[in-house]
Formats: C-alpha cells, structure tokens, sequence
C-alpha cells in the first residue's frame, strides 16, 4: 500500500523546535500573520498572544466558507477580533472558569501563567468576547481547549449562551469536550 505523504505546515520559529522523535514528516514553513494555499484552500496565518515560540491562529477559506481556529491566546486584542470578522464557524478556546482556577489544583505559578495575558483564555474573557466583537452573522461557534481541572462543559455552554442571547446570536453553540469527539460540520 502506497502512503500518502501530506505536510505539515509550521512556522519557521516553530519548525526547529518540534522533536518528531524519529518520524521524518513533509514540513512546510511560513512566516507568522502571512497567507498561503493548500490545493483550493486559501489559510491566512495571525500572531496570538501566548507563551510559545511564535505562535499563531487561522483563518481558512474554500468555496465561500470562512472557519477560524483560535486557541492558546492569553487575550483577545482587536488585531485578532478583526481577523475573526466574516466567520463562519469559529473554534475558541474557552479554557477555564477562573473562580475554578483559583482554588483548583494547579501551583500557584501556573495558575498566574494561566491566567496572563500570554496564557489562556477563561470563559468570563470568550462571554465579553460574544457579548463585544462576535460577528452576528456567526453560523457555528465552537468553544473549546476547556481545563480538565479548571472548567465544566456545562459552566462554558451557560456562559456562552447567556452571552449570545444578550446580543441576539442564533448561531449553533457547540462545546468541545475533552477527550470527547465532536459532530462532523458541512458546509
């Protein structure tokens, strides 16, 4: 049977860094906040603020249809609510309750990391989000990266739907769960 080898796109800070531990993939590398093609697939690349080695969010386009992927990110600066405009279906990262965070397991040093503005994102941060920037026209919202430890799938669902009632959002909210595989989305 004949593999197919597919790359991996990285950027080029990134690239160095990964230990594939003996496996030898196709890697591809871009410059962080550039664009580039896949087949019919247009991927526009924009620099998150988190504590990693230039890390980055995506914007993907194909046959009208715009999907963002943003997770990782410490805060939501206007740079990155402008790049989510016009979404389609956007994955976030919602990733901890920060009442939760506070008095949950985590030493006191990841806990502030956690919560820094190059850490993670807590659900009061995604509802201002909504409630804020969220593009109306939003199809299919996608929370996601909750905390094991930090978070409950049914604390983010009311936050979230609280948050997009006040704005009057109808979009279909969806809750990644950890460890759990979610419903296939069309377009």
């Amino acid at each position: 049977m004949r593999r197919l080898r597919i790359p991996v796109f990285l950027t080029h800070l990134t690239a160095p860094l990964i230990d594939w531990g003996g496996f030898h993939p196709i890697v591809e590398t871009f410059q962080a906040g550039t664009s580039f093609r896949i087949g019919d697939i247009d991927v526009a690349s924009f620099t998150i603020p988190h504590d990693a080695i230039d890390p980055v969010g995506y914007s993907v386009r194909a046959e009208g249809v715009k999907i963002d992927v943003v997770t990782d990110l410490g805060y939501m600066p206007e740079s990155i609510c402008h790049h989510l405009r016009g979404s389609n279906f956007l994955l976030l990262e919602s990733n901890h309750d920060l009442d939760m965070l506070k008095v949950g397991p985590y030493p006191w040093s990841v806990k502030q990391r956690v919560m820094g503005r190059r850490g993670h994102l807590s659900n009061d941060v995604v509802s201002g989000f909504i409630r804020d920037s969220l593009d109306t026209s939003i199809a299919t919202l996608m929370l996601g990266h909750l905390s094991e430890h930090n978070n409950h799938p049914e604390i983010v669902r009311l936050t979230a739907a609280q948050a997009l009632e006040s704005r009057g959002i109808e979009a279909n909210l969806v809750i990644a769960e950890p460890g759990r595989q979610s419903e296939v989305f069309v377009y």
